[in-house]
């Protein structure tokens, strides 16, 4: 029987735990982490998914003379980090983190190709701008972004405060608690566990991505989020602090779970 704990890796999956743990230790060392989140300031979208760095305008331009032009191997991240990055993965305890807008099929039913478009773009740059300050975006799937959150990356390992932190901040950058309201219904879910974080693919083509479990779950609680509100298992709440204090806690059936998850629910659309 396969224990529930290790994620199933895909085949050819290649486990190099010693060298990717040297890398995180290097990634989430506080001066690296600095520049990350000074990168978050210069103009302009599309970014690194992995430091933030401008692949767009004149922030793009200036990132090339410092070797941050997009990898031919993973154009969403650049050269320096993923050439860095060693092969194979390694097995770990993440946080995951699904952000998905609502009821996107109505609105581009009621929008233009180039406004639906333009809302995406503010969505995906906002998306990946702030999860990129403590974790990495995996993937852009449609009108949904992931990102996945590796304790050596975050100052004390708190992962979990940050991807808390971080959701909330996604949602007040989409104008959830503002005047105006927000430019998008956006729903977020989170969970933690164990994951095979690493790169999948053979030769000139690989990419970045975590499988697991985990990645499953926070998809599934992000299912049950309506627009402005995170939706987070009972582990998330417990490391972030919040499993007695804000929020409302609830049982949901999730879809290929056999009993209740636990969870609590932050609304940030009141």
């Amino acid at each position: 029987m396969t224990d529930p704990g290790i994620p199933e890796l895909p085949e050819g999956a290649q486990v190099q735990q010693d060298e990717w743990e040297r890398y995180f230790r290097w990634f989430g060392h506080a001066r690296y982490r600095r520049a990350v989140r000074i990168m978050g300031l210069i103009p302009s979208a599309p970014r690194c998914e992995a430091c933030g760095s401008p692949f767009g305008g004149f922030g793009g331009r200036l990132m090339r003379l410092t070797g941050k032009a997009p990898s031919r191997k993973n154009p969403r991240w650049c050269e320096l980090c993923f050439e860095k990055s060693p092969a194979g993965g390694a097995t770990l305890t993440v946080g995951v983190l699904f952000a998905d807008v609502r009821g996107s099929t109505a609105l581009a039913e009621h929008s233009t190709g180039r406004q639906m478009v333009e809302l995406l773009n503010r969505f995906y740059s906002d998306a990946t701008r702030v999860i990129v300050r403590h974790g990495i975006v995996d993937k852009l799937i449609g009108d949904e972004v992931m990102g996945v959150y590796i304790p050596a990356l975050t100052p004390g390992g708190r992962y979990a405060d940050a991807m808390v932190d971080d959701a909330r901040t996604l949602l007040r950058e989409l104008g959830y608690g503002t005047p105006a309201g927000p430019v998008l219904q956006v729903g977020i879910g989170l969970d933690t566990g164990p994951a095979f974080v690493g790169h999948v693919g053979e030769g000139e083509v690989s990419d970045f991505t975590a499988i697991g479990d985990v990645v499953n779950t926070a998809s599934r609680l992000q299912s049950h989020a309506r627009g402005g509100q995170i939706v987070m298992s009972a582990e998330v709440a417990r490391l972030a602090g919040l499993d007695d204090g804000e929020g409302t806690s609830v049982d949901l059936d999730l879809k290929g779970k056999t009993t209740p998850v636990s969870v609590r629910i932050l609304d940030l659309s009141v």
